[in-house]
Parts: structure tokens; sequence; C-alpha cells
């Protein structure tokens, strides 16, 4: 099979991608920003051709780059892995009549007011929400809802572009910093914990699952820096019953929007008045989720993704012998990296159940709060039983202080 893959080389986990695709028996062909002669001998030898675009959202350079590989080979698939490229990979594929998500479903799960309005009418629990085009109307909504309201513009990355706003003066003050009001999604504030649910789906079934935790939840976490926020991947999927209503919830979203064989990430608050719906993606998660998955279910959660769009098959079942997760460390102030304290106490302690640890050398910048999970130090520790890799987590983040200047 023929596969092209979009934007082999950036970020990094890109290239586990080609790699499964390579590794499964797939003829891969890139498409990317990074100019040929700067990609790695890593994914060099991956990949069979390659066809270098200033941007891999400029559907006319992406029509043409692929039209011409297609005047080479035939091509089966066309793969994008990373949010902002799903839309332009749907259009090009609908254009150069490549199988694969369409148009519909990448537009649906990425215009959230247009998503959950979907959802609502194939009967998900959903926070209400709009799409707003004016200011006036993201007051009228607040004035109906009442606060606290989340507001979103359609271009913020993750929670750092994300506003939890509580009153009318708030409202007034993050309103002021939106610009021009194009498409901005605002919802109810839903209190509960959240976390998310993510899949592999093959025809629209659901061959690989997971749930993972937030906490605190994702907007806390994002604003305050003595917090060393967790995402925890559970090893109880298959035997708690409480999960059951996400993973029936995460398949009715999957079968509503029409995804077929793809990654999803399902974000979802389980709140006073029951299981809500956040939003969900047609790609796979962010902050390293895939790793924890691939250690805690002893598989190569990469190559499974590329056996589903080359065979049509998985290659195995998850174990589900770890929980897995990680735990960010913020320096205490912005600036450069000083030093680490805790680590040899740590490591004498757990050992083997840490997976992994990015630790940035001393002079290193440090990154700011809202820049994410990963933007810092961090561990990631694997147990078998879900609580005690939570009181790990929890000691390592009370332990491990990062020291910057």
């Amino acid at each position: 099979m023929n596969v092209i893959f979009v934007e082999p080389s950036f970020p990094i986990t890109q290239q586990q991608f080609v790699r499964g695709l390579a590794e499964v028996g797939a003829t891969v062909i890139g498409i990317g920003e990074t100019p040929k002669d700067h990609l790695s001998d890593e994914v060099r030898g991956y990949l069979t051709h390659y066809e270098h675009v200033g941007s891999v959202v400029d559907l006319g350079a992406m029509v043409h780059a692929v039209r011409t590989i297609q005047g080479m080979v035939w091509v089966d698939r066309l793969e994008a892995t990373i949010e902002a490229h799903v839309m332009s990979a749907a259009r090009v594929r609908e254009a150069c009549g490549i199988p694969g998500t369409s148009v519909q479903t990448a537009f649906l799960c990425r215009d959230k007011p247009a998503m959950k309005q979907a959802l609502r009418e194939a009967g998900i629990a959903t926070a209400q929400s709009i799409g707003a085009t004016s200011l006036d109307e993201i007051r009228d909504f607040a004035a109906a809802v009442g606060f606290p309201v989340i507001i979103k513009p359609p271009d913020a990355a993750g929670a750092a572009g994300t506003y939890r706003v509580d009153d009318p003066a708030q409202l007034e003050s993050v309103m002021a910093g939106l610009g021009d009001v194009s498409s901005v999604a605002v919802e109810e504030f839903v209190e509960g914990h959240e976390g998310f649910y993510d899949t592999l789906t093959i025809d629209g079934k659901v061959v690989h699952e997971f749930i993972s935790h937030y906490y605190p939840n994702v907007l806390e976490a994002m604003r305050t820096r003595w917090i060393s926020p967790q995402i925890v991947a559970t090893n109880r999927v298959d035997s708690a019953e409480s999960y059951d209503e996400i993973k029936a919830m995460g398949r009715q979203a999957i079968a509503a929007l029409g995804i077929g064989t793809s990654a999803t990430h399902m974000e979802w608050f389980a709140s006073p008045k029951g299981l809500r719906f956040s939003e969900i993606a047609c790609r796979p998660p962010g902050v390293g989720a895939w790793d924890l998955y691939s250690v805690g279910n002893d598989l190569d959660l990469y190559k499974e993704w590329a056996s589903a769009v080359v065979h049509g098959a998985p290659t195995r079942t998850a174990s589900r012998r770890f929980a897995a997760g990680m735990v960010a460390l913020r320096p205490d102030r912005d600036g450069s990296i000083l030093g680490y304290a805790g680590l040899d106490q740590i490591q004498g302690r757990y050992g083997e159940l840490i997976i992994d640890a990015h630790l940035p050398p001393a002079g290193s910048p440090t990154q700011g709060v809202e820049a994410g999970y990963m933007a810092n130090a961090w561990v990631r520790m694997k147990h078998p039983d879900y609580e005690e890799l939570r009181a790990m987590l929890d000691e390592v983040g009370l332990t491990v202080k990062v020291r910057a200047r």
C-alpha cells in the first residue's frame, strides 16, 4: 500500500508514525515543510519519496504535490495526525480522490459549535454552546446561560487559548482581546472531573480504547504555577463498570460524526449533572499520551495505528498491565533553569517504575505555565495499581523542585 504522510519530521513524534507505517509494510511517501536536505537520516530511511511544500495547509500547494505523486504511483491513503493539518488533508483527499476522513467529518471535529449541535441531535449530552460571530452574541449567550462561561477563539491552541469568564466585567476584558470576531466558540461552564477517552477505530469500529484523567482539570492546571499537574492513563478500562458510560458515549460520537479509520481523542466531564461530552478530534492525543498507552499495554500504538491504516486490523490486544502517567514539574519562576532538588530521592525510591523524564539542563530558558504539560520538566511513571501510581506521582510533584533564576 502506498501511503502519503503529511509532515513526517516535526514535531519529533511524527517520526513514530512514519516508522510504524514502514514497519507494517507500507510504501511511505512524505509531504512536508522541512527542506528535503534537512530531513534526518531516520526519516529518510522510512520514506521512498518526499515532496517539499511551503505550507502543508496551503491547499493549492498540497494538491499539486499529491497529483505529482499520483503521476508516479497509485496513492491508497493520505494521513495527517496534527490537529492543524486535519482539514487541509481532508480537502486534498476530496480533490484528489483518495479515501479517508471526509471534509464534513473534519469540519465537525474542528468546529466546536457545529460538532456539539450534531452530537446533541444524536442524543449525546453536551454543554450549551454557540458559535458567536459578534460581541453582542457572546454577551447575549452569557446573559441567557449565566456565568461562568468558556470562550475559545477558533484558532486557539488547546487550553492556552481558552478563557473561563466569571462575570460581566471579565467578559468585557476578554472580548477586548479577541480582535476581529469571526467564529468564537462560547459554551456553558461544566463543573466536574475532567478526562479523555482515546480510540483507534477501523471503519468506525473501536479496536483499541484508552481512558485518562486530568488532576486537576486543565484550565486550573494551565493557570497555576505551584501545581504539578498530572495526566494518568488507567488500566481499569475493561474492569470498572464506571467507565461503561464513557465508552458508550465515545462510540456514539464516532458514529454521529462519521469517523471511519482514524485515531480519536475525546474530552469529557463527569459533572454533578451526569457525564457530559466536551469535544472530539479525529487525530491522536497530544501530551505523549500514546507513549503512556504503549507502555501500559505492551503495545506499539504507532504500529497499531499503521496496521489499521494499511491492513484494516489491529495486531494485538491491550494487556492493561500498568497504569501509566506523567507529572509536569514547573520552574519556581520564569527565567532560566538553575537546577533541581529531590531527583536522587525519587530515583532511589522508584527506579524501574520511572518510564522516562525530561529535565532541561541548567541554563535552559523556562517556558510559561500556559505553554502546557510538557513545556518544562516532567517525569513519567508506571505501576500495576492505579491508586499507587497516583500516590507516586503526587510524591514526585511534592519532592522534585525546579529552581530557576
